[in-house]
């Protein structure tokens, strides 16, 4: 076991090697000069001179990308140019944010989507399988800040119960942190409900029609005790492993909801980093939520010797 897990966390090492080379040399390709539009209508050539040789900008690129490198391993990911503050503080700043909108969006999700699946399932070809169904079309085929903007309308401006906007850590206020965090959670886990109730659906379904299944079934053995002790057990590995997926995603990937909510989350300040060529910003960004979701699927492969034994034994 440790060293499928040494394994494991080398290959994560590398893709995060990989992902930090295409970043780096995909901000050196965007259009426009950082520094001149940091400084915007108080350009300066003196200052602008100075602020390109401290953030190392008359160098070669390769030169820069080992700097950066090295200080990145070391947890400093530079100094943004729009602010002038370190990056690796912003961004731990923003992650509270992020990290609770999105497991409470997951925990919505599977509230949803386990009971929505399994039913579907075990109730194939019947209308509670056609409802099922058709919330999981609707539910990802409508945009995310499409239901955003309806529930700040139903429950916020018609029946005043919400606030619409915001953000309030839960050391701070829990009471009004978790209704602040009520509609954009809302938001996200309906959206994530309903493509992981396909999944749900699916896997039991696989688990159903297995041979071992047909065969405890044709020993008799209770239907409860059959889809507690067979069925369920061999749907878990997929569910955890879209969950494990999802949960990865919407730590990087839930910058409309964000905007919408005016959710001071680390997508949000991504989509700024980039509008303003913030190159420490955006690199740093995007490595953070890199090593989040790596570190997410180290998780899930580690949970899969705890759920299958077979997967431990090979």
């Amino acid at each position: 076991m440790s060293r499928y897990v040494a394994r494991r966390v080398a290959q994560s090492l590398l893709a995060l090697l990989g992902v930090s080379i295409v970043v780096f040399a995909l901000m050196h390709l965007v259009p426009g000069d950082p520094v001149r539009t940091a400084l915007g209508t108080r350009f300066d050539q003196d200052l602008y001179d100075m602020l390109v040789a401290r953030h190392g900008l008359d160098r070669p690129v390769i030169v820069q990308y080992f700097d950066w490198l090295g200080r990145a391993l070391t947890g400093d990911l530079g100094v943004s140019f729009r602010t002038g503050r370190p990056v690796t503080e912003t961004l731990l700043q923003r992650l509270p944010a992020t990290g609770l909108l999105a497991i409470t969006a997951v925990i919505i999700g599977l509230l949803i989507a386990l009971p929505a699946g399994i039913v579907s399932a075990l109730r194939q070809g019947k209308p509670i399988d056609y409802v099922a169904n058709t919330f999981a079309q609707v539910g990802v085929s409508i945009p995310d800040f499409w239901y955003g903007i309806l529930l700040i309308l139903v429950f916020a401006q018609t029946l005043g119960w919400l606030p619409p906007l915001g953000y309030t850590s839960p050391l701070e206020d829990p009471v009004d942190a978790a209704r602040r965090l009520i509609l954009p959670a809302l938001t996200t886990g309906v959206v994530t409900g309903a493509i992981l109730t396909r999944f749900v659906r699916s896997s039991v379904l696989e688990a159903m029609n297995a041979e071992h299944v047909r065969f405890a079934r044709a020993k008799g053995l209770p239907q409860r005790y059959v889809f507690r002790h067979h069925i369920l057990r061999n749907a878990w590995n997929p569910i955890v492993t879209i969950t494990g997926l999802q949960l990865g995603t919407l730590l990087g990937g839930i910058v409309v909801v964000e905007l919408v909510f005016a959710w001071p989350g680390i997508g949000r300040e991504a989509l700024v980093a980039v509008e303003r060529r913030d190159y420490p910003v955006m690199q740093g960004a995007v490595l953070m939520i890199a090593t989040a979701f790596l570190i997410i699927n180290l998780v899930v492969d580690l949970l899969y010797a705890k759920l299958d034994p077979r997967i431990r034994s090979g």
